[in-house]
């Protein structure tokens, strides 16, 4: 097993999300070309992999697959990100919605493996929903990430994972912090590490107040990976909003390198995340 240390940590940005807005915080990029931006400026503070929700320009969560290629598109000719588009949408949107940005092309797509409460509402995954996200994935020869957000979740990707019906290798971003999910503390972390086989590449993403104790706790068991950005939190220090993506990404670089670990190049990126070359 490698040691926890051992090899850079790659810093993945989720600009925009479906849930915050700006009067959250008035920095939240919402048009293609203001995702591309913010996406290409915290590439050069240390971003490699960019997790890409898509919005109307007035901010709705959108599921249009011609936002999903627009955002792509800039963001490849601004940069070597490694693009990786939501299968989650917004709660309300049907499965169909939610999957458009597979016809974008990009280097990574997400995929639940579970339902869950979330805050008021419900995030419904049912089993056929996963499994035929995994097959539209497979035949465009898109990589897939599981984003687990309690420890059934990555339970059942590691099973499906046996059985055969989720495809080597198995990626999972275990979030925290999500109300109606697994909460942000260290035995939660431990909770869900439990299940994954040895050299899973995985990568901590925490919602709310406690994120940086969670990124830290991930770095010091080994994360493969830290993400960061505008849809988990729009604050870079307590009471401080944070001014763009970059300032997100630059406090998780200073915290990587702080608790020893160094920042994954976009290549290294690619080659921890087993992604053979750009697509």
């Amino acid at each position: 097993m490698s040691a926890w240390n051992e090899k850079p940590v790659v810093i993945t940005l989720a600009p925009t999300g479906a849930e915050v807005t700006r009067e959250d915080n008035p920095n939240v990029p919402y048009a293609p070309a203001e995702i591309a931006r913010s996406s290409c400026e915290a590439a050069e503070a240390g971003a490699a992999l960019i997790h890409i929700h898509v919005r109307e320009d007035d901010g709705t969560p959108s599921g249009r697959p011609e936002l999903f290629e627009e955002t792509i598109r800039l963001i490849r000719e601004g940069s070597d990100l490694i693009t990786m588009v939501s299968t989650g949408g917004a709660i309300w949107m049907g499965i169909d919605e939610r999957t458009t940005g597979l016809e974008a092309n990009p280097d990574l797509a997400g995929v639940e493996t579970g339902s869950l409460n979330f805050g008021e509402e419900a995030f419904v995954t049912i089993r056929p929903h996963g499994l035929g996200i995994i097959e539209r994935a497979e035949k465009a020869g898109i990589p897939l990430e599981v984003e687990a957000f309690e420890v059934g979740h990555v339970a059942e990707a590691v099973r499906m994972l046996e059985v055969g019906e989720l495809p080597e290798p198995l990626r999972v971003n275990l979030v925290f912090g999500v109300p109606g999910g697994i909460d942000a503390s260290p035995e939660a972390l431990a909770a869900m590490l439990r299940p994954l086989p040895p050299e899973t590449p995985w990568t901590v993403t925490c919602v709310g107040r406690h994120q940086q104790r969670m990124l830290a706790l991930g770095l010091l068991n080994g994360a493969t990976g830290i993400r960061v950005g505008f849809e988990d939190a729009v604050y870079v220090a307590k009471g401080q909003l944070a001014d763009s993506n970059a300032d997100l990404v630059r406090m998780a670089a200073e915290l990587a390198k702080n608790l020893g670990r160094e920042v994954a190049t976009i290549p290294e990126a690619r080659e921890i995340l087993v992604l053979d070359g750009a697509r």
